[in-house]
């Protein structure tokens, strides 16, 4: 059993196998840069990637927003990451926001985005890295970095039309428009939209659903379509078979096989 990292601007909680993150710099909205949250967002990943403890983890914003992104307080004042020629801003995004979604690349278990507010920008993306999003009637989405003359520094032009599409995602990307929760689910941004006092008991019930299933087959499950979005089919089917086989090998297998065959 691993020790729980110790977070600076977040809290973690685990029950039931399901381990949430909640971001608690509401005085700034949350936002990514200028905090401690990258640092916390990361050490939260590695823990529950290694941790029997938790099977799904759930990622929520405290306050009004879930995350505002970039800090833009900091871009005018051009300090913090922001500061310095290209070369330097560049390697302040290889060595802070963009960990995220390296790290995202590598884990294996599943994480739902419970929306609580606003998630523009990078914040925005963080949603996209995410399996599943539920999200408040009160969230709020954009991709807007283009409103402030910025691009999607973060990797949020990678994920976000692996969500929606590239048309829709282009659309989005273009024009940096604000939209809210139900035209979010109308496009498939999001699986459900429900009211705000209801979010986290949502998001917590798909997760301990999820969290009850077999965690080798589910983290395996994962991989298999992430894989799926980048292999040919022949070598895609070949990695399933062995995969497979592994499974029929293991005791969850064996055992909901024999409770099958009793209740028949």
């Amino acid at each position: 059993m691993s020790e729980m990292p110790k977070l600076k601007d977040a809290l973690l909680e685990v029950a039931d196998k399901v381990a949430t993150l909640t971001f608690n710099r509401d005085d700034v909205r949350n936002a990514l840069t200028g905090t401690n949250l990258i640092d916390d967002i990361i050490d939260t990943l590695d823990w529950v990637e290694h941790s029997s403890e938790a099977h799904v983890l759930v990622i929520t914003g405290a306050g009004k927003g879930f995350s505002s992104g970039g800090n833009v307080k900091d871009m005018h004042e051009r300090s913090g990451m922001f500061s310095g020629n290209v070369e330097d801003i560049a390697a302040a995004y290889k060595a802070t926001i963009q960990r995220i979604p390296l790290k995202f690349s590598q884990i294996s278990f599943p994480v739902i985005a419970a929306i609580n507010g606003a998630a523009v920008g990078a914040g925005f993306d963080l949603t996209g890295m995410c399996d599943i999003r539920i999200a408040s009637t009160r969230a709020k989405f954009g991709e807007n970095f283009v409103n402030i003359g910025l691009i999607p520094g973060d990797g949020g032009a990678y994920f976000l039309q692996r969500v929606v599409g590239y048309q829709r995602a282009a659309e989005l990307t273009f024009t940096g428009r604000l939209f809210g929760a139900e035209e979010a689910k109308d496009i498939g941004y999001v699986l459900d939209v429900v009211e705000p006092e209801q979010l986290l008991t949502h998001a917590h019930e798909l997760a301990k659903e999820i969290a009850s299933k077999p965690p080798y087959q589910v983290r395996q499950s994962k991989l298999l379509m992430r894989k799926a979005q980048v292999m040919n089919l022949p070598d895609f089917l070949d990695h399933t078979a062995i995969v497979q086989g592994t499974c029929h090998h293991t005791d969850d297998h064996k055992q909901a096989v024999a409770e099958f065959v009793k209740r028949r």
